[in-house]
């Protein structure tokens, strides 16, 4: 008997696999390392705004999220025209392959990088180009201007790149640009921007102005600590946000994401100190770590990284043993999320161990 088949393409589709919660033991306070999230708790103000918004739960959202553009669009300096939102960066991710790639067409990323890429693009019928990243987990630039070819409708820069964590400069930024094709839509995804320090760093939105293919994606979930209500947005010259817009899932983002979206934004100085404090805790742990000779890339996202290729289960059990769950890529590494200063102390000592 004929059953109903799904596209071809379905069947390769990567899984996601999100970061472990910690197991509990007794006696023992257990810590989440294992997502990048911020370990903050919500501001009172953000958490009445979206206590706020609950009361209507009987209501649609606005699907044209018309308050937060307007609240992006003055904190930016941007058109609102040049802004389009979504269920998070991975929802903005869909959208840009969704809209400008035909089946078969390419997508040049970096690998290893974000893990949603290749699942967004094979979901699209589209054609993963991965470009291996330098040995100290820098985005390999001229590679990628390489790997361009007559089908390439886009590529992803994802800086701070996750999971290794270095990022790109705006000169190396500037000199990418000047040579990929003026179709090709070039992604800037800056999930991780607040957390970066460092000289010549990317200005996303003076880089938009000058190119009329970049966007750049970004998102509440990390620095603004809003990953359990799916919030994210893009800025682009309005041909590509339109086109983004067009093929948003409809009422995707909740009135309850976008009244703490706008209240953070409200409260950004406030948040951003919290930002800064996690940056020097990142220096701290990422200190300790060279200090007992790990070789950890320049961190500049709100996590560190242990190129430990087949020993990335070795890190991941030491740290599980200390309660500490933290993001093991099988044969590449592991992924550790700053967090409370006392779980950064157990994944010292932990790493400690392997020495």
């Amino acid at each position: 008997m004929a059953h109903p088949q799904p596209r071809a393409n379905i069947a390769r589709i990567p899984a996601y696999v999100p970061g472990k919660p910690p197991v509990v033991r007794p006696g023992v306070t257990a810590y989440k390392l294992s997502s990048n999230e911020n370990p903050y708790p919500p501001l009172p103000g953000v958490v009445e705004a979206a206590t706020a918004a609950v009361a209507t739960m009987n209501r649609y959202p606005d699907m044209g999220s018309v308050a937060l553009y307007a609240a992006l669009s003055e904190r930016l300096g941007v058109p609102v025209d040049d802004i389009a939102t979504a269920t998070g960066s991975v929802g903005l991710i869909y959208q840009v392959v969704t809209g400008f790639c035909e089946p078969g067409d390419e997508v040049v990323y970096a690998w290893r990088s974000f893990e949603a890429y290749p699942i967004a693009v094979t979901a699209a019928a589209a054609t993963s180009v991965q470009v291996p990243l330098l040995a100290d987990g820098r985005h390999d630039l001229d590679a990628m201007l390489a790997a361009i070819t007559d089908r390439t409708r886009v590529v992803l820069v994802c800086t701070p790149n996750n999971p290794t964590g270095p990022a790109v400069t705006q000169t190396e930024l500037d000199a990418f640009l000047a040579r990929v094709p003026e179709h090709v839509v070039v992604v800037v995804d800056e999930a991780y921007l607040e957390f970066v320090r460092m000289a010549d760093a990317v200005d996303g939105v003076a880089t938009y102005r000058a190119h009329p293919n970049v966007v750049l994606f970004r998102t509440f979930s990390k620095a603004y600590g809003l990953a359990g209500f799916r919030v994210g947005y893009a800025v682009s010259q309005a041909p590509i946000a339109a086109a983004l817009r067009a093929v948003s899932l409809p009422f995707g983002v909740s009135a309850v994401a976008q009244a703490a979206a706008i209240a953070s934004l409200a409260a950004e100085a406030e948040l951003l100190e919290r930002v800064d404090a996690l940056a020097l805790e990142r220096t701290r742990v990422r200190d300790a770590l060279l200090a007992q000779g790990w070789d950890i890339p320049d961190a500049q996202g709100n996590f560190v990284w242990f190129p430990l290729g087949d020993r990335a289960g070795d890190l991941a059990a030491a740290a599980d043993a200390v309660g500490v769950t933290v993001r093991p890529f099988a044969g590449d590494g592991v992924r550790v999320s700053i967090g409370e200063p006392e779980a950064n102390d157990r994944l010292i000592e932990a790493a400690a161990t392997l020495r």
